[in-house]
């Protein structure tokens, strides 16, 4: 572990990723401590919809389970002006020596949440509307979701997008259909394999990647209903 930096569509991003962040009842060693590939994934997708499709110019943006933050230093990269990155409490101290290593302390903030929680809702209130919601890697433990649905209900308003990225696992469906009955319609908008995106062009991993974006039930999304990956 170490310092890594990130060339995503010509935005350089500083990481600092720690292998000594453990969590304090179990003691086991807090894997959000370094860049994932989906998230890595997720910050590339991002930027070709800017070029596209997404303008992120003032929008607000919020990143649950945020870990070393690469999603949101990317959209706040790509234009947004104001980005909230959460996490448990453990993970905050190196979020926000990433915020400041990238020089965006500006408009990137840090805050402690645990899905499902109400504990930083009056901090939403002050941000005002969200536009986007990020979330990657984190459909690996169906008892979980619950938790994150409460948390994306929050923050949803009328016009809120929720982007999250994934390796596609058999886990992934488990966590997938659990939030389908917790009142979310899944549209998977892009599937592509780990060697056409990682930094790490030698790699022989074929990974399968992919971004959904999460819809509250009592939103039209105008797209296809989600169906089960089957691994």
């Amino acid at each position: 572990m170490g310092i890594r930096e990130f060339d995503i569509a010509g935005n350089r991003i500083v990481i600092h990723e720690l292998e000594d962040v453990c969590d304090s009842v179990t003691g086991r060693v807090l894997t959000g401590s370094w860049v994932w590939e989906s998230a890595l994934f997720l910050s590339h997708w991002m930027s070709n919809q800017a070029q596209t499709k997404f303008d992120f110019t003032d929008k607000t943006v919020v990143e649950l389970g945020a870990g070393a933050g690469l999603p949101g230093l990317t959209a706040a990269r790509l234009g947004a002006s104001r980005v909230l990155l959460t996490d448990i409490e453990s993970l905050v101290p190196a979020l926000k020596k990433n915020v400041e290593a990238n020089g965006l302390g500006d408009r990137v903030l840090v805050r402690q949440h645990v899905w499902g929680s109400d504990d930083f809702y009056s901090q939403l209130d002050e941000l005002g509307e969200v536009d986007l919601v990020l979330v990657s890697d984190v459909f690996f433990d169906a008892a979980e979701m619950a938790a994150l649905a409460k948390t994306l209900k929050r923050l949803c308003g009328k016009g809120t997008t929720v982007w999250a990225a994934n390796e596609v696992r058999p886990l992934t469906s488990e966590c997938l259909i659990e939030l389908v009955s917790e009142g979310f319609e899944i549209v998977e908008l892009a599937t592509q394999l780990r060697e056409d995106f990682s930094d790490n062009s030698t790699s022989a991993n074929s990974e399968v990647f992919a971004v959904f974006q999460l819809v509250p039930v009592n939103e039209d999304s105008g797209s296809e209903k989600w169906s089960p990956i089957i691994c």
